[in-house]
Formats: structure tokens, C-alpha cells, sequence
């Protein structure tokens, strides 16, 4: 089986990043590093860069943990990529990180975290900074 990790290079992604090693670990799964910009954007910061890569790459290696990493970018919804991928892969659980947002915000923008939650036909762990 395989633990699926939702990261964005912010202290959000490093919780959750940090807490899929673990689980990862104590499951004996490998871990899947799913880092997905939107399809088409002229730049995206959800994007990690080689040297993030290496360091995540370095830091499952150390827990002992086989990290896979996927990098394609998606169309439409992020939430929907996180979850079509989860499938795909057959997931056992999927990590992500949560951020502190208004409810004028939530309203207003919605929320991926909230939709990763209630849309996920298995388990999320959800962690914050």
C-alpha cells in the first residue's frame, strides 16, 4: 500500500510532509509526494524546486522510507487531483496539511483541505504547523 502526501512548499506541506514520513514508517509503506501546480499557470509557488525535492527525498532515506515523487500538473480543482491520484494509487491515507483561514474565507474561497475531507473514499489525516 502506499501513503499519498498533498505537499505545497509552505509550513503547512512541511506538517503534513513531516507527518506522512511517519506514518509512512510506522506502516512500512512507501510514501508518494504528490506536488501538483495548476496546468498552465505562467508561475506557480506550489511548485518545489530540485533542491526541496533532494532535502524531502534526503529526509524520507533517513526514516527509511521509499519516496516516490509526483510532479504533474493538474487541471481544475486541486482537491479533485488529490483524490482521483489517491485512487489511482490505491492509497491507504492521505496526509495533508491544514491552514488557519476566516470563515468569510472558507465562504468566499472554499476550502481544499474541506474537500480532500468529504470527497476521500478513505482515510486523511490532517495536521497542522
Amino acid at each position: 500500500m502506499t501513503v499519498l502526501v498533498a505537499y505545497v512548499p509552505t509550513p503547512e506541506g512541511d506538517a503534513a510532509y513531516a507527518a506522512a514520513v511517519d506514518e509512512a514508517a510506522r506502516r512500512r509503506e512507501r510514501l508518494v509526494l504528490l506536488n501538483t501546480p495548476r496546468e498552465g499557470a505562467p508561475v506557480s509557488t506550489a511548485l518545489a524546486g530540485e533542491d526541496v525535492v533532494r532535502a524531502l527525498t534526503e529526509r524520507a532515506a533517513a526514516a527509511g522510507v521509499a519516496l516516490e515523487v509526483h510532479q504533474e500538473a493538474h487541471t481544475g480543482d486541486t482537491a479533485d487531483a488529490v483524490v482521483r491520484v489517491a485512487g489511482e494509487l490505491g492509497a491507504s491515507v492521505i496526509v495533508i496539511g491544514l491552514r488557519r483561514r476566516s470563515p468569510v474565507g472558507k465562504l468566499l474561497m472554499g476550502s481544499t483541505a474541506q474537500r480532500i475531507l468529504l470527497d476521500a473514499d478513505r482515510p486523511v489525516l490532517a495536521v497542522k504547523p
